[in-house]
């Protein structure tokens, strides 16, 4: 008796400490035979909201995690402050926490009308800036940093480009010779390489995913509708059918699609 009422005190509490458990951590949604979910991000069109908060989270783990302090004093806030605010003596030494980061791009990206594949872009600039250049992103530069990305890939990416003095807009207290200057040293840096191949662009947009996984920030899902299941076969049967004209021409299966423009009679697709 006594080692019956231990075992079900036993499993009373672990079922009491998984419930616990469930209560504290969201329910995932799963995919079924009669139900599928799927969420708004997609390569062409990544979710804008969480696409920002795993650039956000990448940017925070290379300050956090390097290993040694390289600047350059163009993007060292102490020298060309971005507010007119009293600079704290500690401010090289004391690292963001990620909030901080996301609300800094959140409200350029928010002010400027910058889409979500903009943000892509520019942690692609950014770290091959850090790798041209041979510098580290330091509590000090890595606003000035940010920005200087966030300008060149709003320049290349979008069709409407916004112009630096709009920028003045958003942070009113840095001049416009300030920003010509953070944008041409940022390229001359980057050796002027400010092409982005399709694979690269779609391998930032997997690795983002896969670091939201590890770091639990979900995108949001709904189920698969009849009229979006309608639009996705019919988008897989046009590429289908353009990748089958291609084979007839003779190009090799392995041949690269990076700088492949593609030619389509029409396309269809239901609405």
């Amino acid at each position: 008796m006594q080692r019956s009422k231990s075992d079900m005190r036993y499993f009373r509490e672990k079922r009491r400490s998984q419930s616990n458990l469930l209560e504290t951590r969201p329910l995932k949604k799963s995919s079924s035979c009669s139900t599928i979910f799927l969420d708004d991000s997609t390569v062409s069109q990544p979710n804008l909201k969480n696409t920002i908060k795993c650039v956000t989270l990448a940017i925070y783990y290379h300050i956090r995690n390097r290993t040694s302090n390289r600047t350059l004093d163009i993007f060292d806030e102490r020298i060309h402050p971005l507010s007119k605010d009293k600079i704290q003596d500690d401010c090289d030494q004391k690292d963001p926490d990620h909030r901080t980061i996301y609300r800094f791009v959140r409200t350029l990206f928010n002010a400027a009308q910058l889409t979500a594949e903009c943000a892509i872009i520019t942690l692609v600039y950014l770290e091959r800036l850090l790798t041209y250049a041979e510098i580290d992103i330091v509590p000090s530069t890595w606003k000035r940093i940010v920005l200087g990305a966030i300008l060149l890939a709003s320049k290349v990416w979008d069709d409407q480009a916004v112009w630096n003095v709009d920028y003045c807009q958003i942070l009113k207290d840095i001049s416009v010779e300030d920003m010509n200057e953070l944008e041409r040293q940022f390229l001359e840096m980057l050796q002027f390489n400010i092409n982005v191949p399709a694979s690269v662009y779609a391998k930032y947009y997997f690795d983002l995913r896969s670091l939201a996984d590890q770091n639990d920030v979900s995108f949001p899902t709904e189920p698969l509708s009849k009229e979006r299941a309608q639009k996705l076969e019919a988008m897989s049967l046009a590429m289908s059918g353009a990748l089958v004209d291609l084979h007839r021409n003779g190009m090799r299966k392995w041949y690269s699609l990076d700088n492949l423009t593609v030619l389509r009679k029409s396309a269809a697709i239901l609405s």
